[in-house]
């Protein structure tokens, strides 16, 4: 977008061309007006407060009996029908803050200020060198400018003589770039900006902000382990010969267990019959004679003696 660039005499010096992703974005009225909230919201400092009844001093005694007296029965003076008693449901200190993410900010306050350009309420100027901290120097400005409106004056730092000079107009605000918001450019008519203040908005504004971190105090190594996961070794599995059955693993180790077992000996069982026979055999049968050793005579032991 080109903006034309004037002197302190009102007389247009030479022409500029601004980035239009910060001087001419479509306005978004939504986003501005939740912009626009969250700063009001946030100027609050929610410090509103009002007794209830157990706050305010006084009504500890009932004021009449309960009974026989007819009126209404009442149990304290402080109560919120009563005149001075407690208030219900009123304003206690809270927190009004709300937080509007960065990047909404950022666009909110490009959407108004294209929309000041696209409606030549954006003046910029080449220096404010005759500014010398006098309001007289302000108020010849704005009149070779032709600017009888409220106005704000934006120049790319804090600079003393400009803030002085704007301190007892009340329609017009100073205010440095880096300061520059939705909410302070809505609530002026004319916005005054300088060539430096102006490329400094388009060089910061334009550039997105990050939304994920990158940690940089990871070593190497950790960096590799996370960017490349390790690799899984496949075994090669070994191919059956074409025209022989398969047999699976687990067939064949009980196949060769089987043939290493040794038989067993076929013994026929014993019948009843059987056995009675054997018994009898047994009992037919003489036993054998137990031998004895033979006693040596008398003679023989004397003798071997």
């Amino acid at each position: 977008m080109e903006i034309p660039v004037k002197n302190q005499d009102g007389e247009t010096v030479e022409t500029i061309n601004l980035d239009d992703a910060v001087y001419n974005v479509p306005m978004n009225n939504s986003l501005v007006h939740q912009a626009l909230v969250t700063y009001q919201l946030n100027k609050r400092q929610g410090t509103h407060d009002t007794k209830t009844r157990a706050q305010v001093s006084g009504g500890g005694r009932k004021p009449w009996i309960q009974k026989h007296t007819g009126r209404a029965r009442q149990g304290s003076i402080r109560s919120p029908q009563w005149r001075h008693g407690g208030v219900v449901f009123g304003p206690h200190p809270r927190s009004y803050r709300k937080a509007l993410p960065k990047r909404y900010r950022r666009l909110a306050l490009k959407c108004v200020l294209s929309d000041k350009a696209r409606q030549d309420r954006l003046v910029c100027l080449n220096s404010m060198d005759t500014l010398d901290g006098k309001t007289k120097s302000m108020v010849s400005l704005l009149e070779n400018l032709n600017i009888s409106s409220s106005a704000l004056v934006v120049t790319k730092e804090s600079q003393q003589p400009v803030y002085r000079a704007a301190k007892n107009l009340s329609k017009i605000w100073t205010l440095p770039v880096n300061l520059l918001n939705a909410h302070e450019l809505l609530r002026r008519d004319m916005v005054i900006m300088t060539v430096e203040a102006a490329r400094w908005a388009e060089e910061n504004l334009k550039l997105e902000p990050q939304r994920k971190r990158v940690r940089d105090d990871l070593p190497e190594s950790a960096a590799a382990a996370v960017e490349e996961p390790p690799a899984v070794e496949v075994e090669d599995e070994p191919v059956a010969e074409v025209g022989a059955e398969p047999v699976p693993e687990v067939e064949a180790e009980a196949v060769a267990e089987i043939e290493d077992a040794p038989v067993a000996e076929e013994t026929e069982e014993e019948t009843p019959e059987v056995a009675a026979e054997v018994a009898a055999e047994e009992e037919e049968s003489p036993e054998p004679a137990q031998e004895t050793p033979e006693e040596p005579a008398e003679g023989e032991d004397e003798e071997e003696t």
